[in-house]
Order: structure tokens, then sequence, then C-alpha cells
């Protein structure tokens, strides 16, 4: 409780104390009764025996619908029956706001609710200690990341989100009026931190939202999302790139298994740490793998949902949970990405957890006529991104980069079951609201 939110700063000693929060529920007992009361922080009982309060002050509260907003003054008592150890014996209250009935959905109890209901009702799904503990793991995470890059030498850096080109050319964009010209939400900061590469910050970092125009209603997919991306001058080749993702994983298992201790208790939930380096399969190998797996694809498809599945199952066979994937062909790979000189392959990679990719990166193609050479054989028109290239002509250095969609990387972390159950208010071809 906020009041009593560490133990040893109340006792019996202190005589009173206020708490408040929400009615969680409320028993009559004849002549007791009990009110549980819940924050943020969790619950405490104020006892109500009848005939040692004042009789409105009793009527006044067990009559409180649940999920009504009180602050309860009192003398707290020390109890053996009780989690805190504390209860308190109210002398008055203050009600800020009773509760409607009946409750769109239940706070405590045990009753299977669909997720559209959930969600249509999302500031009360919210106040159930498990569902806000995913969102307490959630900053935790993004704590760690920032921590893990600014120790690597990444400063953070922030790029627009109303573009007037798509860094994949186009496909899956929202499209919008701005002023009296059409433009674009940006389904990802590529272009901009890969400019950022030529001005001397050479390794820099961005926590935003991406927005991508699929219509797809999966329990994958999401038309906004938080992206993690990252960007890294002076490499030699994507394996660089790949041993920087590493590490920052790494750090966010470690560190949430250790601060997430109270949060993955109230989740039923374990987190593993696996051990490093990540094991790297080619492109080539996962086809052989999904092929012999009775997937008829074929050299240069996508390895898409059911491919990726495959592969995680005989990964797990294995005890791995994340690998990476690399050396696509390049054909299937955006421009931006450098090819494999002599092959069909490229200098890119996916980084898989628990069969599902979470990260895309790799080296890029930092040569300028090179770059619109792969621009042309991508069918787009060099000249609709003059502002990109311009940073190409006037000297380039060596650079790779990866994007990791934070919500997949929370949801493969606790294996929860929709993407939807790590995005607050979460968008999708069907929702706009709340």
């Amino acid at each position: 409780m906020s009041a009593v939110r560490n133990s040893s700063n109340i006792s019996v000693e202190d005589g009173t104390a206020t708490v408040k929060g929400w009615v969680q529920d409320v028993r009559a007992l004849g002549g007791i009764a009990f009110v549980t009361l819940r924050d943020r922080f969790g619950t405490i009982q104020i006892t109500l025996p009848k005939k040692k309060i004042d009789p409105e002050l009793f009527e006044e509260l067990t009559k409180l619908p649940r999920e009504s907003v009180v602050a309860v003054t009192g003398e707290v008592k020390a109890s053996n029956q009780t989690a805190l150890g504390l209860e308190l014996i109210p002398t008055s209250a203050e009600i800020y706001s009773k509760a409607g009935v009946p409750l769109p959905l239940g706070v405590v109890d045990k009753v299977n609710v669909e997720m559209d209901t959930r969600l249509n009702h999302r500031f009360m799904d919210l106040r159930k200690p498990e569902i806000r503990a995913i969102f307490e793991l959630k900053a935790m995470m993004v704590e760690l990341i920032e921590e893990c890059v600014r120790e690597n030498g990444f400063i953070q850096v922030y790029t627009p989100k109303i573009n007037a080109a798509g860094a994949e050319g186009g496909a899956e964009l929202f499209k919008i009026q701005y002023f009296d010209k059409p433009a674009f939400l940006a389904q990802s900061p590529q272009l901009y931190k890969q400019i950022l590469m030529s001005t001397g910050l050479d390794r820099v970092f961005e926590l935003g939202p991406a927005f991508r125009a699929e219509l797809s209603n999966t329990n994958r997919h999401v038309t906004e999302f938080i992206s993690f991306d990252g960007e890294m001058s002076w490499i030699q080749n994507e394996e660089e790139v790949m041993a920087m993702i590493e590490t920052i994983v790494d750090h966010v298992l470690t560190g949430l298994k250790e601060k997430g201790k109270k949060q993955l208790e109230i989740l039923g939930k374990e987190i593993n740490v696996p051990a490093r380096p990540y094991p790297i399969l080619t492109y080539s190998e996962c086809l052989k793998i999904v092929q012999d797996a009775g997937l008829p694809l074929k050299e240069g498809d996508d390895l898409g949902t059911e491919g990726e599945k495959i592969i995680g199952d005989k990964m797990a066979e294995k005890g791995v949970d994340l690998y990476f994937i690399a050396e696509y062909p390049e054909e299937a790979k955006p421009f931006y990405i450098m090819e494999k000189d002599g092959t069909p392959y490229s200098f890119s990679f996916d980084l898989d957890y628990k069969g599902q990719e979470i990260s895309s990166g790799g080296q890029r193609e930092h040569r300028y006529d090179r770059l619109v050479a792969r621009m042309e054989k991508k069918g787009l028109n060099p000249a609709d991104f003059q502002f990109y290239l311009e940073a190409f002509e006037y000297g380039m250095p060596p650079h790779g980069g990866w994007g990791i969609g934070i919500e997949r990387l929370l949801v493969k972390m606790l294996d929860l079951g929709n993407i939807r159950e790590a995005i607050l208010f979460p968008r999708d071809p069907a929702r706009l609201t709340p």
C-alpha cells in the first residue's frame, strides 16, 4: 500500500496511518467485517469490529462496491492472519469515487475473459497485478537496454516519425496528408540512422514507435509497436553487429531475472539465460531443415512463420532458445543490405527466439555506386531518396545495425500467447480505440 510500501516504515508503535487504494473485496461476517484495499504495491486488510468503530463508518465501508477508490485512516495493529503482518482498524474514511455496478470485468475473479473484452476495458484489466507485472518488466527491460548500449558507447537519438519515403521503398506504409504533401508514418528509422553514420556519431540507438500497415490479424502482428534500433560504424563484418545484439540481449535477460523477481513470481514465470555465443545457422542450412520437415520451400523463399517454428522446434531439441540465422538471399533483403560478392546471398541476419524472429540486421552497403545500383535493382528510383543518398556521396564509413521489436522480445521471454499482452493500448487492423 502507498502508506505501507515498506513495512519497516510503519509499526504498531506508529499508532495511526492512512492508506489509499481500490476496494478489492468486502466480507461482512455479522459482528465483524473485512475490507481488502489494493494499490500498485499490494493489499492491506481493513478490519471493522462492529461494536468498536463508528456505526456510520462501518455502514459506509461495508456497503462500498468493489473497485471504489477510498482513503482509510486508522490504528495499525500487528496480525498473523494477513500477508503484510498488519491490519488497520479504521477511525475515518474518505470516499474518492464509488465504482459502478456491475463491473465490465472482474479484477480478482478467476474467470477467463476474452482478449477483446479485456482490451475494450483495458483500464480495468490493468488493475490485475499479473497484468501490471508485464508492464513493470517491460519498463525494466527498456532501462536495461539503455544501460547496456550506453556502456558500449552508443548515444540516444530521435528520428522523424513523419517521412517522405519508406525505409523499405513504400511497402506496408501508412499514408497521411502532411499539409499539401503526401507523407508516411515511419516504419523504421533505418534511413536516418544510416545518415547519422556519416556524421561522426558512430554509435547510435533509438527506442521509439514504428508503424506497419499490414492487414495481419495474428497473435504476433500489430500496426504500432516500439522498435529498438541501433547502428554502428567502423565494422569489419556483420558478425560484429551480431555480437553487440547478443551482448545487449544477454544483459536484458540476466538483469530481468534478478531485478524482476517479484514480477516473475506474480506471473509464475522463469527467465532462461542461454549460454553464449548464440549458435549461427545459415539460411541454406535452415532451408534444408524445413524442407526435410516437409515444408515445400525453394531457394530464395521466405522461411515464414511455419518455417521459423520448425527451426525453433529443432533448436529446442538441442536446448537452444536464441540463435542467429545468417546469409539470407540478397533478393529477399532491402536495398541497403550489402550483397555477398560472387554469391546470391547477403551480409544479413535475423535473431530468432524460440521459433520467432525478434530482430533483423546486417552490414549495410556504404559504397555510393553500389547502393544506387541496388536501389535500381529493387525497382526504386534513387531520385526519391536523394536526402538519404547525399550522405553516402561525401564519405560514409562501413557500418551495420539492427532493429528489435521490444514487444516481441518480451512476449518470447515470458511465453505470452499474444503480442497484445505486451502493449498497453494495442493497435491492429480492427482496433483504433481505446
